[in-house]
């Protein structure tokens, strides 16, 4: 089964590596801006779960040197999705069923309308990890979780393809027939955590020592599966319970993506997070304050501005 990885982030490099490790036929679909670094630089994961090293890597720049597909790991940015739709769509007629591990659901209506319910599998990570000047993948604590699973039924056989495919790799792959629910299981967390460390400016161990802000992230998990059971998705006081389980147990320094990208001066997710979270309540004529309140607070740094380009002059 040929795989493409479409995306050479922190996730991209991280998955693609651990199956080009176990001596699957993977290659990445990049920009020429990261195929650069890729042939100066190769490929390298530094884990708790193993080191891994590659001088030379297989990428692509153009679908047209990409032969067939069979599997395409869709792991950009969701901003970025609307400008990688036309190289997906030239990859599903190349053969491909997409597999996205983006943070948030509302891509999922996009790419069904694009390329079609068959063509997408359910997916999201869980994982800590950032890139380093090189490009190589700095993996912070052993979690490295990537589930999949059917969004129907006639996608069942594939899902099963892509668990004997995905076995030999270094890392933990977990088929599930309640992908939906995981994927906004996933959201909830994500909402909370990436929200409550970017508008705080701080890592995680310390929100923890101040219940006063910790509050803010409970808030926001439930609101999400109020937001969830709104939209049939049966999420439960229990996944509330263990999502506020998850942050307790996070590391001290643990901090979100979106966090890591505001102290760079990247632009975030928020329009694909709260953003999102924000539509979709409106829908229903639903209220989410606390998540109204994070994406007003981050919306200056929505499009990238560095902390220290909003000192006065």
């Amino acid at each position: 089964m040929k795989i493409v990885i479409f995306g050479a982030g922190a996730l991209g490099a991280y998955y693609g590596g651990r199956l080009l490790e176990s001596g699957r036929d993977a290659v990445f679909f990049v920009r020429e801006k990261r195929a650069e670094k890729l042939k100066r630089f190769g490929l390298a994961i530094h884990s708790p779960n193993g080191d891994a090293a590659f001088t030379e890597v297989p990428f692509a720049t153009r679908t047209e040197e990409i032969g067939k597909a069979d599997l395409v790991l869709l792991a950009v940015k969701g901003y970025h999705l609307r400008d990688a739709l036309p190289a997906l769509k030239e990859l599903v007629k190349k053969g491909g069923k997409v597999l996205p591990i983006l943070n948030g659901v509302e891509h999922y209506e996009v790419l069904q309308k694009e390329l079609g319910k068959e063509n997408v599998l359910g997916g999201l990570s869980y994982i800590m990890a950032s890139l380093d000047e090189h490009g190589h993948v700095i993996h912070a604590n052993p979690q490295d979780a990537l589930l999949f699973g059917p969004l129907a039924p006639s996608q069942e056989d594939f899902c099963a393809q892509v668990e004997d495919l995905f076995r030999p790799a270094s890392f933990t792959a977990i088929k599930t027939d309640a992908i939906e629910t995981a994927i906004w299981e996933k959201y909830m967390f994500i909402t909370a955590f990436s929200g409550v460390t970017s508008a705080a400016d701080l890592p995680i161990g310390i929100i923890r020592s101040h219940p006063e802000t910790l509050e803010i992230a409970r808030q926001i998990v439930k609101e999400m599966k109020r937001l969830a059971n709104l939209y049939q998705v049966p999420l439960t006081e229990e996944q509330v319970e263990k999502t506020e389980q998850i942050f307790q147990a996070l590391p001290e320094e643990g901090t979100s993506s979106m966090h890591r990208d505001k102290k760079k001066g990247l632009p975030l997710e928020l329009d694909q997070l709260h953003g999102a979270a924000l539509r979709m309540a409106e829908r229903k004529k639903a209220k989410l304050p606390y998540i109204q309140f994070v994406y007003q607070l981050l919306k200056p740094y929505e499009k990238g501005l560095k902390p220290s380009e909003t000192a006065a002059p």
